[in-house]
């Protein structure tokens, strides 16, 4: 697919202070990637390994004690309600993995925990509804198209806010945080038609630094800015790995095919040939395997598929000497996000540990990353990018790069609960941060995505 005056004739230079200096490479810090205990103190402290059997069954004799039989364990009834707001309301149906949040159980449509083969409760149950696809792709952006919209007048208050001495910053934030991509696509037709300029070099003229970036970012198609991240990301010295993982572990098949297309269309290059250029080993054929864009993506969920896969995960990791690595990258490459949540909940009951600590145990380096990116999207997409964004801010410094990219592509999807999640798991709004953390017109057009 064709973006047409994408890139414009003079080209989109590098972003300022793109990559940002040894920031991308390292994500996560050290240490810093276990994720915050829901509120009410679980997992109690030392424990983090009980498996996430649902409170009102207990599982005895399955190798860890029934609800109540351990110092925090959570009562019926008893775990204190997220905060957050709409959606997240009530607590999760069990505890989470290794402390990653759930999210509500009232979302996920058959309701109650998967009953498995071998197991009190007996028989297994015949395939359940997954979640909707709304909820696995995100329900809700922070920014949604204007209702009375005319891309002319758009155009002119930008001209007008450009034109003469000096910028007037705040009518273009009013503007572009309050349109959509496709309305922002329209304006920049009709501010060519009418002005015979093109609205990205007038913009770029104008804005510098993180603002500009942000801005740039913002008019630039999706599927296109998607590819021009992943371009980047490889271009030049070095990889920027947690940008590659970012995009292609947690994008549907039909986005990862679009992006396949346009990388092609675009910059003229086969992205499997620079992944294969810029990566190796199993990092490399699990991004093979995200390009393909053939992740299952059937809503339903079969349990006994689930058993079957978690026994088959259990026995090429913590069930041997060594690892089968292809195993895991087969059942995380292309099993639905649903079918993934129900294969992590039978892992921990085969195993005693949930998987994202198998992974931890068995692997190492980005091809670790990439995975636990996996299993984190499928128990809850939202908290993933709440965790990168708390950690693109977090400390000395900020990653503006890696923040610009996720307020931006998610505006439109799951910022909303982004948001939420964020809330819920530090303590502390993502506004907050970002003001703390930001300044100036960068500052101003940032919040008026986010929203308060």
């Amino acid at each position: 697919m064709s973006y047409p005056g994408y890139p414009p004739s003079d080209g989109y230079p590098a972003f300022p202070g793109y990559p940002p200096t040894g920031q991308e490479s390292v994500y996560p810090p050290a240490g810093q990637y276990t994720y915050p205990a829901v509120p009410g103190g679980y997992p109690p402290a030392g424990g983090g390994t009980y498996p996430a059997a649902p409170p009102s069954t207990g599982f005895p004799g399955a190798g860890y004690p029934a609800p109540g039989g351990y110092p925090g364990a959570p009562q019926a009834g008893g775990m204190p309600p997220y905060p957050g707001g709409a959606g997240f309301g009530v607590p999760p149906a069990g505890p989470g993995f290794g402390g990653y949040p759930q999210p509500p159980a009232q979302n996920y449509a058959g309701g109650g925990p998967a009953q498995i083969p071998g197991f009190p409760g007996g028989q297994a149950p015949s395939p359940m509804p997954g979640p909707p696809a709304a909820m696995v792709q995100g329900t809700q952006g922070t920014i949604r198209a204007a209702a009375d919209f005319d891309a002319g007048r758009d155009a002119e208050i930008l001209r007008k806010a450009m034109k003469g001495f000096g910028t007037d910053e705040q009518a273009i934030i009013d503007v572009v945080a309050n349109r959509s991509n496709d309305q922002r696509q329209k304006i920049k037709a009709a501010f060519k038609t009418m002005y015979g300029k093109d609205l990205i070099k007038d913009l770029k003229s104008e804005l510098s630094g993180n603002v500009e970036e942000l801005i740039l970012a913002l008019f630039m198609p999706s599927t296109y800015y998607d590819a021009w991240s992943l371009r980047h990301a490889m271009k030049g010295a070095g990889t920027q790995e947690s940008v590659l993982i970012e995009i292609l572990c947690t994008r549907t098949n039909q986005e990862i095919r679009e992006i396949v297309n346009c990388y092609k269309s675009e910059f003229g290059r086969d992205i499997e040939q620079d992944i294969r250029a810029d990566t190796s080993g199993h990092f490399e054929r699990l991004l093979i395997s995200m390009c393909q864009g053939n992740r299952d993506e059937n809503q339903t969920v079969d349990y006994q598929k689930a058993q079957e896969d978690a026994q088959r995960l259990y026995q090429a990791g913590e069930g041997r000497l060594g690892t089968d690595e292809s195993c895991f990258n087969m059942v995380l490459a292309s099993r639905s996000f649903p079918q993934l949540k129900a294969t992590v909940e039978a892992y921990s009951r085969i195993a005693n540990r949930d998987l994202l600590s198998s992974i931890d145990r068995e692997f190492s380096g980005n091809v670790e990353r990439g995975l636990k990116t996996i299993v984190q999207c499928a128990l809850n997409r939202p908290a993933f990018f709440a965790e990168r964004l708390y950690h693109s801010m977090k400390g000395a410094g900020t990653d503006d790069s890696t923040l610009i990219r996720i307020v931006v592509t998610r505006s439109e999807i799951d910022l909303v609960q982004i948001k939420q999640m964020f809330t819920q798991m530090y303590q502390k709004t993502l506004a907050t941060m970002i003001a703390s953390d930001t300044s100036g017109d960068y500052r101003r057009l940032l919040l008026a995505i986010v929203g308060q």
